[in-house]
């Protein structure tokens, strides 16, 4: 189980960390930005529907992607008072160049196994995470609270 559980936040932090250095972008960023392409237009409610975390997580990072011109923000033509989403011409340009976010593989993976198995692994991660007093609180979205790799810190020596 816990050799499991490091295989995937392994792949998590691997995938993430090469996309750093391929793309400038975090995973996290990657597959918000890649969620956007499939459903182009949408607002943040409905991008961290598709995402699975928080209206509060997604609108940071898009925020970020906005800053650097990769994500269109602009009001919704039936209702003014709402904005919307779409990737912009750099954004599809990253996007055709990157791989497959390991995010999405892990939701379709999710998606794909039997609504008995889907509620065992919740019920097991919840008491996991019980037992091991972990803070029930909002999390962000994989590695996006973590700085950028060129920003790490090397070991000397």
């Amino acid at each position: 189980m816990l050799k499991s559980l490091r295989q995937l936040v392994h792949g998590l932090r691997a995938t993430s960390h090469a996309v750093e250095d391929d793309l400038g972008l975090t995973g996290a960023q990657l597959f918000v930005l890649r969620e956007l392409a499939v459903e182009p237009d949408v607002s943040i409610r409905r991008l961290s529907e598709r995402t699975m975390t928080d209206p509060s997580s997604v609108s940071v990072v898009v925020a970020r992607l906005t800053e650097r011109g990769l994500v269109n923000r602009s009001r919704d033509p039936e209702d003014g008072r709402r904005s919307v989403l779409s990737v912009s011409k750099r954004g599809q340009a990253v996007l055709e160049r990157s791989p497959e976010p390991y995010q999405a593989k892990l939701f379709a993976a999710l998606q794909a196994l039997p609504r008995q198995r889907l509620r065992q692994l919740h019920l097991g991660l919840s008491a996991l995470l019980d037992g091991s007093k972990q803070s029930r609180s909002t999390a962000p979205l994989f590695f996006e609270d973590l700085p950028p790799s060129r920003a790490r810190r090397k070991p000397r020596g």
